[in-house]
């Protein structure tokens, strides 16, 4: 070990988290470059044969990692299951491995070389036709069998030997302040619960939360800290919308997996959201409106207000015409009434109440179609003249919650002085807590955050006690793929659930 290295434990230098971090030398450092991304130490491009045929592609179309995993265990695709490159299995020692209930020699440098090039194994067997063949110069081929032998010996960044460690963005000043508190007290509440019992796989869950400022710069600047300092294994429900795009960019270039609601939620491989996005919980309010309230195909209109939600305006019309609706164009609310026998609102209480008294005022009676959490602190100030007329979409009502989930809820808010009035908030952290830890349990010991991306991908119907059931699928990353709809009767207001939440069709 060298002294460098020495004086960073000694000082407990933990910013870079860098004592357990693989201490690569220069060789193995292009080695794993060699095999996550195909490309060569000189940066010349490498080739790759594929098929039968032989056809040359290049192997960063194709590298080891693509199918062998960037921890090396081998991920089963469309039939064919890559196996294990840990080392210490493929020599034993010189000795007999055993694969497919027979035997065969042990790989040495020379016959690893000889399989990756030539597509045979040490027995002399062709390898699975699947199996590039790569053109490899000798440095390339010695670089790449000497981060092989290091592979096993690699973890991701968060993971220790008694200690898993997850991060947030929660801020600590502004208007999302006290949101942020209660995020953070459901996390630690949870995490506290599970490491008394152990913790998982024998580590302690560790969280490290950063405040985001209040501004696209500052929040950028605090990811960076997070995954690049910090260097966590997964983020858990963070509160920063001022990252939104950036956000995605930066959890897929350091393949950072999250769970938990984002700006954009669906919009990443990476991010996992066990709620439905605001689009998917609109769309179940156009079904109801064509299902249950007759509005036909031309009937709706897409209205936002305010610029930050055109963007997700213009998602949900494209969304509505996958789902066979002519709409037109999306609005912009400026004061004015609007066309149509359904009007599907993007935008914030004051300005739904706004939409609805123009509506009025011009003798017109569409229904209001919205997301409850975006519009419900408007309804109670609307008129009687839209009773019956305003349907509200909930990801989860309390018909929805057991007697183990209620205890569950009343468990966290006692422990950590929560406002009952903030359930909404609570359950979205319960949740997202819930569906990590359960993946976490999934992969093991050997945690990698490509295993957890798959096993996350593997959820179905989890029980949470406050939802309908969550999962997940390789093309699906929102936990529901739907909403219940609830009917607004005023004065009051009461609501009345008027549709069950069942499963959108052929919702990705």
């Amino acid at each position: 070990m060298n002294t460098a290295r020495v004086l960073a434990l000694t000082m407990g230098l933990t910013l870079c988290s860098s004592a357990l971090a693989l201490d690569l030398t220069e060789h193995e450092q292009a080695g794993k470059r060699l095999y996550r991304e195909g490309v060569s130490s000189s940066d010349a491009q490498l080739l790759a044969r594929v098929g039968a045929s032989g056809m040359s592609v290049p192997a960063s179309v194709l590298p080891c990692a693509s199918c062998h995993g960037t921890d090396g265990r081998g991920r089963a695709e469309g039939g064919v299951k890559p196996p294990s490159l840990d080392w210490q299995r493929l020599a034993l020692g010189q000795g007999q491995r055993q694969a497919n209930g027979r035997s065969y020699p042990a790989y040495s440098e020379g016959t690893l070389a000889r399989a990756i090039q030539h597509g045979v194994d040490p027995a002399g067997n062709r390898l699975d036709a699947a199996m590039p063949r790569f053109e490899l110069t000798l440095a390339d081929q010695r670089n790449l069998t000497a981060y092989l032998k290091r592979l096993s010996d690699e973890r991701d960044p968060g993971v220790e030997e008694s200690v898993l460690r997850l991060g947030t963005l929660l801020p600590g000043s502004g208007p999302l302040a006290d949101a942020g508190h209660v995020v953070r007290a459901v996390i630690e509440d949870g995490l506290a619960q599970l490491n008394e019992q152990g913790g998982i796989h024998g580590r302690r869950l560790e969280l490290v939360v950063l405040d985001p400022g209040n501004d696209t710069a500052s929040a950028s600047q605090a990811l960076n800290r997070l995954v690049d300092e910090q260097q966590v294994f997964a983020l858990i429900s963070p509160l920063a919308p001022m990252l939104d795009e950036q956000l995605v960019t930066a959890l897929e270039q350091h393949d950072v997996p999250l769970v938990g609601s984002t700006p954009r939620s669906g919009g990443s491989a990476q991010i996992f959201d066990p709620l439905p996005g605001l689009p998917t919980q609109l769309l179940s309010l156009a079904e109801h409106a064509r299902n249950a309230l007759g509005v036909p195909a031309d009937g709706l209109r897409v209205v936002y207000a305010g610029a930050e939600q055109a963007a997700l305006a213009e998602q949900v019309r494209e969304r509505l015409q996958q789902q066979g609706w002519a709409t037109g164009p999306v609005q912009a609310f400026a004061g004015q009434a609007v066309d149509g026998q359904g009007v599907v609102f993007v935008g914030r209480a004051p300005a739904f109440a706004e939409l609805a008294n123009a509506l009025q005022a011009s003798g017109r009676e569409p229904y209001l179609l919205a997301a409850s959490s975006q519009v419900a602190g408007a309804v109670a100030q609307l008129p009687a003249h839209w009773s019956q007329r305003v349907f509200l979409a909930y990801p989860y009502v309390p018909d929805d919650w057991t007697e183990h989930g209620l205890a569950t809820l009343s468990g966290v808010q006692r422990r950590q002085g929560l406002d009952p009035r903030q359930a909404s908030l609570q359950v979205n952290t319960l949740c997202a807590l819930r569906l990590l830890t359960e993946a976490l349990k999934q992969i093991g010991r050997d945690a990698s955050r490509e295993q957890l991306v798959a096993a996350l991908e593997g959820l179905h119907d989890v029980s949470t006690g406050l939802t309908p059931a969550l999962g997940f699928g390789p093309g699906r990353r929102q936990g529901m793929a739907g909403a219940h709809v609830v009917a607004v009767a005023l004065p009051g207001p009461r609501f009345t659930s008027v549709a069950p939440y069942r499963p959108l069709p052929d919702m990705p």
